[in-house]
């Protein structure tokens, strides 16, 4: 057999790249962790530009659709819709925060304050006296309650260390986050301007120093991912927005407190597929508690049905199909994505796992196709 001395000096270098690899694996570690630091701000710019070119898409499909010929219209497309995209982003989350934040701090105030009249009643009441001996109720009820929940609220927002350091490194994070977001939007405002001229480029370079088998599957697989996250974002934000004024109608219909708010929270919260919506019930059980423990139970019974509804009309038929990935794989999926990310997991995870399932789905068709194709081949031969 014939050795070249090109395929010999390919796998001299190969091997001498491994072994620098294996041998430098701590620091080129921290290079790539530290460059992925660095580059923080960038991904996320792709994300915000992602999320926004949804919006943006849909406006520009209906920017005066019958004018769409004359040159003003086609000039001004871009940065309107760009501009009512991010005017449409901030103003949800602006809502979100203007319904939600007040009423849960004056909640959480409220609750601390009603903590200690809420033990000193149950240590008096004939329950805890039939079960606890006179000597521990004695104990208890020479406990300043008041005073322990002072310190715990202090120990909370103090935390552990000098004030001055916890101030310090909040603050540093506080200001660190906002940079970082700033530069994103940034980022993702020049990435939406120019994206067509963007995408071209990266077409046109895989073309260039790409196989055109391997050009061909990796515009396959970014389309297969990008149809599975465009069309999870929008069907979640739907079955989400469907699910938070249902449960706002119902709340304001049987006059619960706190209507605007909760349906709100669990219409946000639903961003979370399956578990996000009990997530916004619980918060709202523990909100409406300090009203009316009856009225507490009546929502708890209503959002139980509202569940039931959604998971088994509108969940299936809006987000279902919208991502094609069966129930008990959206269960799996977000059990195991919440258990190694947390909620971004949770988010992730579904979209991911469409896109995957699609392309095994595929896979198997063509696999099964093909294996019919040589069948039928044989039985031609024999006959």
């Amino acid at each position: 057999m014939k050795v070249e001395w090109k395929s010999c000096f390919r796998v001299g270098v190969s091997i001498f790249l491994l072994f620098l690899c294996i041998h430098y694996c701590d620091p080129v570690l921290a290079l790539i962790l530290r460059i992925l630091s660095a580059a923080t701000p960038v991904f996320v710019g792709f994300i915000m530009a992602y999320i926004l070119n949804i919006l943006m898409s849909f406006y520009e499909k209906h920017y005066f659709v019958k004018f769409s010929h004359k040159k003003a219209v086609q000039k001004s497309r871009r940065s309107v819709c760009m501009v009512l995209a991010i005017l449409t982003l901030f103003g949800i989350v602006a809502l979100i925060i203007r319904l939600v934040i007040p009423e849960l701090i004056s909640c959480v105030t409220f609750l601390l304050a009603e903590i200690p009249p809420a033990i000193e009643k149950l240590l008096a009441s004939e329950f805890v006296a039939e079960v606890l001996p006179a000597t521990i109720l004695s104990e208890l009820a020479k406990i300043d309650w008041n005073g322990i929940i002072s310190r715990a609220v202090q120990f909370i927002t103090s935390g552990i260390g000098s004030t001055m350091n916890t101030i310090y490194t909040a603050v540093s994070s506080v200001i660190s986050t906002i940079v970082t977001m700033f530069i994103g939007f940034v980022f993702s405002i020049y990435l939406l301007l120019g994206k067509e001229k963007l995408l071209g480029q990266c077409k046109r370079l895989m073309r260039n120093y790409l196989r055109p088998k391997w050009v061909e599957k990796i515009m396959y697989l970014t389309g297969v991912f990008d149809d599975s996250f465009r069309r999870y974002i929008v069907g979640q934000c739907t079955e989400a927005v469907i699910l938070g004024l249902l449960c706002m109608a119902g709340m304001f219909l049987f006059r619960l407190p706190y209507a605007a708010m909760i349906g709100t929270l669990v219409g946000f919260t639903a961003l979370i597929p399956v578990a996000g919506a009990y997530i916004g019930a619980i918060v709202g059980v523990i909100m409406i508690l300090t009203v009316s423990p009856i009225k507490a139970l009546g929502f708890l019974v209503f959002i139980v049905v509202i569940q039931q509804l959604e998971g088994n009309l509108i969940y299936p038929k809006v987000v279902g199909k919208s991502i094609g990935l069966p129930g008990i794989w959206v269960l799996a999926t977000v059990t195991i994505g919440g258990s190694l990310m947390g909620i971004m997991g949770m988010l992730v995870g579904v979209p991911i796992a469409a896109a995957l399932y699609h392309l095994l789905c595929d896979d198997m068709g063509r696999r099964e196709r093909h294996r019919s194709r040589q069948h039928c081949e044989r039985k031609q031969n024999k006959s």
